[in-house]
């Protein structure tokens, strides 16, 4: 197991740097380049921009490199000094933008996660359960609208109905007398209550797809030639339920783990900006609207390494519950 693990990390460096090399040189495709589009802004603002002064700003972003040195000192110094660059559009280290940025990120797609997991593994073996009943007929209909309705519409929605049915101003991640307030348990509450919006449209549509899988792999099982004779030897529905089909059925939500978290952390950016969140998402947006090529790149490269970790993480979860993965393949 643990020379498993080992040759996985091993096998993610190239991984994550091919990764790195293929956001840096995407990123810079459009013509032009962050300080094009800031000479095209004041020029568009009735100001005059002399070629000596567009001179010394490409030499002191170090535009006048070509894109292979530029990105062998950016890949350099975040291999040996974490440092993911200087920040253009916001004309401050990168680390300084998006490291509280991406701990907010992270938080509110974590809790997603376990919304997810935690509503769509019960009702998912529910609905398989009742096939053809009600239950299964509203829990479908609900999913097919989850999965429909784009998450940018249902935070409108939800704003609306939040503001003028129950009166809750939501938006943002604070009320206006928090935002620079030290913290406090008052901050917290008002954080917890902003919270809940964000996370409930992040878990939505990964509720319906994982509650859709897990039916379809539980009717599968359950109609298997196992389940009817540990229903003869007298086990309880309960038992022969979570003993066998089950356990084999979670294997697709499981595997699931390494994609659908970095999901919540990167596709709720359009999200995000709706609700006015200060999160990594709206960084990442207007990064890639003013080629701010570190600063977008620095977030692409996050999200790499963590769908590689979780990638690993995943296998892991799927080797702890079912043996045949785990003595036919991690311990081979």
């Amino acid at each position: 197991m643990l020379n498993y693990i080992l040759m996985r990390i091993l096998r993610m460096i190239p991984q994550i740097l091919l990764i790195s090399l293929l956001a840096f040189v995407i990123i810079q495709l459009p013509p032009g380049d962050y300080l094009t589009e800031r000479i095209n802004r004041l020029k568009a603002s009735g100001l005059t921009v002399d070629d000596a002064e567009v001179e010394r700003l490409t030499r002191m972003y170090g535009l006048d490199k070509p894109m292979h040195i530029q990105y062998l000192k950016w890949i350099t110094n975040i291999v040996t000094k974490l440092d993911f660059g200087y920040s253009f559009a916001f004309s401050r280290p990168v680390n300084e933008i998006i490291g509280v940025r991406m701990g907010t990120t992270f938080f509110i797609s974590f809790l997603a996660f376990i919304v997810c997991w935690s509503f769509a593994i019960p009702v998912g073996i529910l609905v398989a359960v009742k096939q053809y009943t009600f239950v299964d007929y509203f829990f479908t209909f609900l999913g097919f609208i989850g999965l429909a309705v784009p998450g940018f519409l249902l935070a409108l929605v939800l704003m609306y109905i939040s503001f003028d049915v129950f009166g809750l101003k939501v938006g943002g991640l604070f009320s206006a007398e928090y935002m620079t307030a030290p913290w406090s348990w008052a901050r917290v509450k008002d954080f917890m209550m902003h919270l809940w919006l964000p996370v409930l449209i992040l878990a939505i549509g990964g509720t319906a797809n994982l509650i859709r899988t897990l039916r379809a792999t539980m009717l599968d099982e359950l109609r298997k030639q196992y389940v009817t004779v540990a229903r003869a030897k007298g086990l309880s529905e309960f038992k022969v339920l979570m003993l066998y089909p089950v356990r084999i059925a979670i294997n697709p939500i499981v595997s699931t783990f390494g994609w659908l978290l970095v999901w919540f952390f990167s596709g709720g950016t359009v999200v995000e900006i709706v609700l006015n969140l200060d999160t990594a998402g709206p960084i990442l947006w207007r990064a890639l609207m003013t080629q701010d090529m570190y600063t977008a790149g620095a977030y692409i490269v996050i999200i790499g390494a963590l769908t590689a970790v979780g990638s690993l993480v995943s296998d892991l979860m799927l080797a702890a519950i079912d043996p045949r993965i785990r003595f036919g393949g991690l311990e081979a």
